[in-house]
């Protein structure tokens, strides 16, 4: 898939790194944004909008990332389940990355992230590892 043309769903409540997470994306290109200050409120509102990919804080009220991976995933809706999603979050801890991995996501990021580690999780969340040539 052409990242530039991915429509990304960004879940962050802290407004300063919301800001600065859809302007690293606007920098790389992608333009099909919608942003949303907690899980409750992105679980509402992915089926409408269909996002080739998710990047949620893990840590946030009243529905924090890991549940509402836990509840995109075991939706009925494929549309969404199988939504490829990044986690981006200051917490690097053994604990919390163990807890995210196993819900089927495409990488953890931790806060805030270089322009170019972004850019690669999103190339491997979308289009997956590249063939060596």
């Amino acid at each position: 898939m052409d990242v530039k043309r991915a429509r990304v769903v960004v879940v962050e409540d802290e407004k300063i790194m919301s800001t600065f997470v859809l302007g690293s994306l606007r920098r790389l290109g992608i333009l099909d944004l919608f942003a949303f200050d907690n899980g409750a409120s992105a679980l509402r509102e992915i089926v409408a909008l269909k996002p080739d990919l998710i990047i949620t804080d893990v840590h946030m009220q009243p529905m924090g990332g890991l549940e509402f991976v836990r509840n995109m995933r075991t939706s009925a809706n494929s549309q969404i389940s199988n939504t490829p999603v990044i986690f981006l979050s200051a917490d690097s801890s053994a604990a919390t990355v163990g807890e995210a991995l196993p819900l089927g996501v495409a990488g953890y990021l931790v806060k805030p992230p270089s322009l170019a580690a972004l850019d690669a999780k999103i190339e491997l969340a979308l289009n997956g590892p590249k063939a060596n040539k």
